[in-house]
């Protein structure tokens, strides 16, 4: 069998996950996905920047009501890409090549239905979801006009993840990060020639995100002929209820995930928009700021993300072959980087919060003020968060994916959403702030909690195998 050296070995020395010194080894496997999950979320924030300088902080709020879409779409993409490259790999690893290629053919027609199917939904109850997910009459045209526009990628958008997903399970990942470098750059050179040289405004900034969507699907769609482990057959190309169901159980888990941070972007604009009428920011300001804040923070989890995704291999392969050692090496070293991460980019939110506020545009000082207090305060415990994000994926990557999914529901849905709804009637709208590191704190207490006995319990096994 195959395995990631290149080696024909299966034996634990062959495999460089096995015995190369692990900085190096969680670099090799990390640095692609941190800069593809980075380059991904980018598309978002180069939209905020654009609109806040050319538009003005309602059509940052109008992106911010629109954005639970978003996430639905990507629940989706993540459902679908990861479930069919988990049954790729599993069956390049069985050496049924056939198979492989199947799961190919297979996963790139439900992402097409999929991606259509949901294209036509967007476009039809666009106003009704947008005034579910909070838009108030003020921003409701800037956030119709930005959704129907982006929602002709979506398709788009949702074959290009898949495709780079199975890239990447094919043994190209740095093919599959610049298929996605390629439509951020793009995105980013339209932007400010749509806003500004032909005055389209939010309008102009969703054409620039679905034309870098479109040319990413074009280079992700090339590589359908340059697979190395599989050859493809027009016939593999089919529906099939009974695949597609196996496929969505595969990926179910970060699909859950991301539909639970769906959840909790609808409650939280709901909350900002009912608080914020009682308060002096109105509903808008909140709606914007906090949107600019979320946009912000999604950068640094973007890279925890990809953090996630190269320690995935490296934790299930020495959890596989018993050395329980590397594992807890590779899961330190992980925390340690991501401490590095969180904690300087903490210090820039807390120390210099107006000049990252403001490369999103002006508006008056209420807007700049709600801004600044909003990050200050929802972010001061990001540590933490990424800590829990990491341990969740400790679990599902050794094999205990019940566990997995439910330490990483415990900061978003398990604690986040009651005390979004609770802390508020007794702190008023300053509660919303402060969900952010409440939720933070309980949910690393329960996830150090998991990981302690779960190393006490490698540590014991390791000791009964000598």
């Amino acid at each position: 069998m195959k395995n990631l050296s290149g080696n024909n070995s299966n034996s634990h020395n062959g495999n460089p996950l096995g015995w190369e010194r692990m900085p190096v080894l969680l670099f090799k496997f990390a640095l692609p996905a941190i800069i593809a999950m980075v380059v991904s979320s980018l598309y978002n924030v180069v939209d905020q920047i654009f609109i806040g300088h050319g538009v003005g902080y309602l059509g940052n709020a109008a992106t911010n009501v629109a954005f639970p879409l978003n996430t639905i779409c990507i629940a989706i993409m993540l459902t679908l890409g990861i479930g069919s490259a988990t049954r790729f790999s599993i069956y390049l690893g069985q050496k049924k090549e056939e198979d492989a290629a199947k799961v190919v053919g297979s996963g790139i027609v439900m992402m097409t239905i999929f991606g259509v199917a949901y294209m036509i939904l967007v476009e039809i109850f666009c106003q009704p979801l947008l005034k579910l997910f909070g838009a108030t009459d003020e921003i409701l045209e800037y956030a119709i006009e930005y959704t129907k526009i982006t929602a002709i990628g979506m398709p788009f958008v949702m074959l290009q993840n898949g495709i780079s997903k199975l890239t990447m399970a094919d043994g190209s990942p740095t093919y599959s990060m610049m298929t996605m470098l390629i439509g951020c750059i793009l995105n980013t050179i339209l932007d400010p020639i749509m806003i500004f040289v032909f005055h389209m405004g939010v309008k102009g900034a969703a054409i620039a995100t679905v034309i870098g969507q479109i040319v990413s699907f074009i280079a992700a769609l090339t590589y359908m002929w340059q697979f190395k482990r599989v050859s493809l057959k027009p016939e593999y190309f089919k529906f099939s209820i009974k695949e597609t169901l196996t496929t969505i159980k595969m990926g179910m888990s970060p699909g859950l995930t991301q539909l639970a941070i769906t959840l909790v972007q609808v409650t939280m604009n709901l909350s900002l928009v009912h608080y914020g009428n009682q308060s002096a920011y109105g509903s808008s300001i909140p709606l914007a700021g906090t949107g600019i804040v979320m946009k912000i923070n999604a950068i640094v989890i973007s890279v925890i993300i990809g953090l996630n995704q190269g320690l995935q291999p490296i934790l299930g392969f020495n959890y596989g072959a018993r050395n329980f050692d590397r594992v807890k090496q590779a899961f330190l070293l992980a925390v340690k980087f991501a401490a590095v991460i969180t904690i300087s980019a903490l210090i820039i939110f807390e120390v210099y919060p107006r000049g990252v506020i403001g490369l999103f545009g002006s508006g008056d000082e209420n807007y700049v003020k709600y801004s600044i207090h909003f990050m200050r305060i929802f972010l001061c415990l990001l540590p933490l968060g990424a800590f829990q994000m990491l341990s969740a994926n400790f679990f599902s990557s050794t094999g205990k994916a019940i566990k997995g999914a439910m330490l990483s529901l415990t900061r978003q849905v398990i604690f986040f959403i009651p005390l979004l709804l609770t802390l508020p009637l007794f702190m008023g709208f300053e509660g919303i702030l402060w969900t952010g590191p409440i939720a933070d704190f309980i949910s690393f207490l329960v996830v150090l909690y998991f990981i302690l006995v779960e190393f006490k319990k490698m540590s014991s096994s390791q000791i009964q195998e000598q």
